[in-house]
């Protein structure tokens, strides 16, 4: 595990762990994934002699409180954000992203290529922002790059030469949305499963986008072009342009 004090926001919040520690009521330690929320909790636990659950479910966490009062959450969510405002002996602790305090990465990269035996120098890009998946999406960044030689791709936006050179919003929309799942794709280095949980889709809807978009993973050519879905999106605009 990183050190405590390279991680980002350190400073906000390695100096309450003790509280945390001597606190005599639960912990909720939450932050996105790849955090290390998880690695964080169980060192808390080990350190109030307690044990750590996983937050899957707000059904049984007050039976499981009851067993174990100095117990410790580990969560991707806040307890405000869950509805469970009444579990008021609970002191929460946030992770941040690695976005929120880019400072840190430096010292992040160099620890876990350490751990994987990289030596630097390392190419710029492996230190870009931003960095979905936290310390986990660092780790790959390097094993990536020293297995198969990729680097992060550029952020969305005016990176991509298609994107906004006409004013046609299906176009647009045609063309960032094949960005945006193979770039998940990629990130997920070809595990569809993962790349639908990055998309915010279904396995069913992954493999629809694959199927007009095709798969540069697995060298999977579109099978279908879009185009009856373009012409379907600018007769919506149209129609709702003339309505007004």
């Amino acid at each position: 595990m990183i050190p405590f004090d390279h991680l980002p926001g350190a400073k906000q919040w390695v100096s309450g762990l003790p509280l945390l520690v001597a606190h005599t009521g639960p912990i909720w330690v939450f932050g996105q994934h790849g955090s290390g929320v998880s690695t964080i909790a169980q060192w808390i636990a080990r350190q109030r002699n307690s044990v750590v659950i996983e937050f899957n479910f707000l059904d049984g966490l007050l039976s499981w409180l009851n067993d174990n009062p100095r117990g410790v959450v580990a969560s991707k969510q806040s307890i405000d954000s869950i509805g469970a405002k009444f579990y008021l002996d609970f002191l929460e602790l946030r992770l941040w992203d690695m976005d929120e305090d880019p400072s840190a990465l430096p010292n992040c990269l160099e620890y876990l290529a350490s751990q994987e035996g990289i030596d630097p120098p390392f190419p710029p890009a492996l230190f870009s922002l931003p960095c979905r998946g936290n310390l986990k999406e660092l780790r790959n960044r390097l094993i990536r790059w020293q297995l198969l030689g990729q680097l992060p791709e550029p952020s969305l936006g005016n990176h991509n030469p298609q994107l906004l050179d006409t004013e046609d919003i299906a176009s647009n929309l045609h063309i960032l949305e094949r960005t945006l799942l193979h770039r998940a794709l990629k990130r997920s280095y070809g595990n569809r499963a993962e790349a639908a949980k990055r998309l915010g889709i279904c396995r069913r809807q992954l493999y629809l986008l694959i199927k007009r978009h095709g798969d540069p993973l697995r060298g999977e050519l579109p099978i279908s072009s879009g185009l009856k879905r373009m012409a379907k999106i600018r007769h919506n605009l149209n129609s709702g342009g003339n309505q007004n």
